[in-house]
């Protein structure tokens, strides 16, 4: 569950960073936020099945706590997958808008 919530939030960040960055796809602070959180969710998700979440019960933890290696990689897969998903949305908004 802790990961799940540090893939939405990181991706939430990421999303509203890359909006910040990219100011001809900002979709606005909630736009940003929204596209990220589903993107931070989905990047996680995958980052997960690629193995490289939830390293810590893989290595036997019983106690399902985290390490420090998997929970940056829940905020690097989070925070990308919220930034791609929304320059993908703002691209298509733009697309839409012409």
């Amino acid at each position: 569950m802790e990961q799940l919530i540090i893939s939405l939030v990181s991706g939430a960040v990421g999303g509203n960073v890359v909006g910040g960055l990219l100011k001809n796809l900002n979709l606005g602070f909630l736009g940003n936020s929204l596209a990220g959180i589903v993107g931070g969710g989905l990047g996680g998700k995958i980052l997960g099945m690629m193995g490289a979440g939830g390293m810590a019960q893989a290595a036997g933890d019983m106690a399902g706590s985290m390490d420090m290696g998997s929970i940056i990689g829940q905020v690097a897969g989070g925070g990308v997958g919220g930034g791609v998903l929304m320059a993908i949305i703002g691209v298509v908004k733009k697309m839409m808008a012409k």
